[in-house]
């Protein structure tokens, strides 16, 4: 969307200087208003540059999440197996005294 409507002022701009120039030579156009169209399509090329910029970052930034994500998932599964694990394989506490008697049936 900023970049329409970069496109759209950038547009403007080029329809204005076309039209001071068929209005009269750019000899006759006053110097200040010369120097200020000039001064805005830098401003435009300087902000364009910068949107550019920034659309480079945030898809650099985009990626870091997406890996992100994908590791948080696998270690969320990770640490959930693992605590399935432990649970499953963690010896029952027995007394001293149920072994005591498991040991007199047995014998």
């Amino acid at each position: 969307e900023l970049e329409n409507q970069l496109a759209t002022k950038s547009k403007t701009l080029d329809e204005l200087k076309q039209s001071l120039a068929l209005n009269g030579s750019a000899e006759q156009m006053p110097e200040a208003l010369s120097l200020r169209i000039a001064e805005l399509c830098e401003m435009v090329d300087s902000i364009v540059s910068q949107v550019a910029e920034l659309k480079t970052s945030m898809q650099s930034i985009l990626e870091q999440w997406r890996v992100y994500d994908e590791v948080y998932a696998e270690l969320s599964l990770m640490t959930t197996r693992y605590l399935y694990c432990i649970n499953q394989c963690k010896p029952s506490m027995v007394s001293l005294e149920a072994l005591k008697t498991q040991v007199k049936t047995l014998q």
